[in-house]
């Protein structure tokens, strides 16, 4: 069987959560499907770097390269030119019109609970490529039960062709005790301790500015480290940021600007030490569709705070102070409780190690290996 995958998102090298599930599980399937004598090709829209996945007899690169159509132009007529048995597509949109069995993984439909967080244009092209990649799906595959229950409500769409597969963890990830390599870590992107973490990309859906504005009212004693990709839509929050940093100049021994500090994208190796580091690893998200750092805090042993909405009571399993993402004074208190409650925290950081164990990528790559075969089949 030969089964087209759109790698496009894999080659981004700044990976953000829907890039990583793309490149993790590209990873992870590469060697099951030798097993299954499998032929794996994967459609690039820009060259990938010659060391990005295993090229091998069962291991097809096809680059295609395109500035502006690439999927509903140039892949859909490699689709048709050379069809696979079946195509997936991991993190992306089935091409327009083409024929050929596909499979796509939906990962959140987060725009119809929030609109406001996104663009109008955005809100139109995301409900038109998820009614297309359900509808013109033989099977569909989503990263919660959460997700699945809203594509049957939202879009009508057949339980019988969803399948639930969780994602998995970067296999790389894991406790970080070596004080060297913490401190390391700590003094390449200006971080104190003690600090509370939020690790994503900075945009509206990620509740940040509320996150902020418990951390004023709750006054605790840290450092809050705010790190990921600046997003879209991200002045206002900046401008809350400039507002907070002024405010905190008025208490502490740090400067505005090292009490609430904002390191950008941290380097994909210099993860593990920036979470196993934490006092707490925040993460009010107002929606999500699986919720990657719950579970990256679970395996570095660091306490959770998570929103109690969307998928991430399922994903955290009771490995998380769950609290309710749009009550102000509620994440204020969680904050408080999460840093000054040494039984909660120990309590916490053994059940986040139990939960990260539901997560791997090998169980991900043959789940979805089953499905596409069953799709193409």
């Amino acid at each position: 069987m030969v089964i087209g995958v759109d790698a496009s998102r894999a080659v981004t090298r700044q990976r953000t959560g829907t890039e990583a599930y793309a490149y993790f599980l590209i990873q992870a399937l590469i060697p099951l499907a030798s097993e299954h004598n499998c032929q794996l090709r994967l459609y690039f829209n820009q060259p990938p770097h010659p060391d990005l996945f295993l090229q091998a007899n069962h291991v097809e690169h096809v680059t295609i390269p395109l500035p502006r159509l690439w999927t509903h132009g140039r892949l859909a007529w490699e689709l048709a030119r050379r069809p696979p048995d079946v195509f997936y597509t991991p993190a992306h949109v089935i091409p327009y019109g083409q024929r050929v069995p596909s499979v796509a993984t939906i990962h959140d439909v987060g725009f119809h609970f929030f609109p406001e967080t996104h663009t109008r244009s955005q809100r139109t092209y995301l409900n038109w490529s998820t009614r297309h990649n359900g509808q013109n799906s033989r099977r569909v595959i989503v990263d919660s039960k959460a997700t699945m229950e809203d594509l049957i409500r939202l879009y009508n769409l057949n339980p019988a062709k969803i399948d639930v597969i969780y994602p998995g963890i970067d296999p790389e990830l894991r406790p970080v005790t070596d004080v060297g390599q913490l401190t390391a870590v700590q003094n390449k992107y200006g971080v104190i301790p003690p600090y509370l973490l939020y690790i994503g990309t900075l945009q509206p859906r990620k509740n940040l500015s509320r996150l902020i504005q418990a951390y004023m009212i709750s006054h605790v004693d840290h450092q809050l480290v705010i790190a990921g990709k600046i997003g879209w839509r991200a002045k206002s929050l900046l401008d809350e940021i400039k507002n907070a940093r002024s405010s905190l100049k008025q208490r502490g021994d740090l400067s505005g600007e090292d009490r609430l500090l904002l390191p950008a994208y941290i380097a994909d190796h210099d993860k593990a030490a920036l979470i196993s580091g934490a006092e707490a690893l925040l993460f009010p998200s107002l929606y999500e569709g699986f919720g990657f750092p719950v579970v990256e805090g679970n395996v570095c042993g660091t306490p959770v705070l998570c929103s109690n909405t969307s998928s991430l009571p399922e994903i955290s399993n009771g490995a998380a102070l769950e609290v309710d993402p749009l009550d102000l004074e509620g994440l204020a208190t969680g904050i408080q409780r999460i840093t000054g409650d040494e039984d909660l925290r120990h309590q916490l950081v053994s059940a986040g190690i139990v939960n990260a164990r539901r997560f791997s990528w090998e169980t991900a790559a043959k789940m979805v290996l089953a499905t596409l075969k069953s799709a193409g089949s």
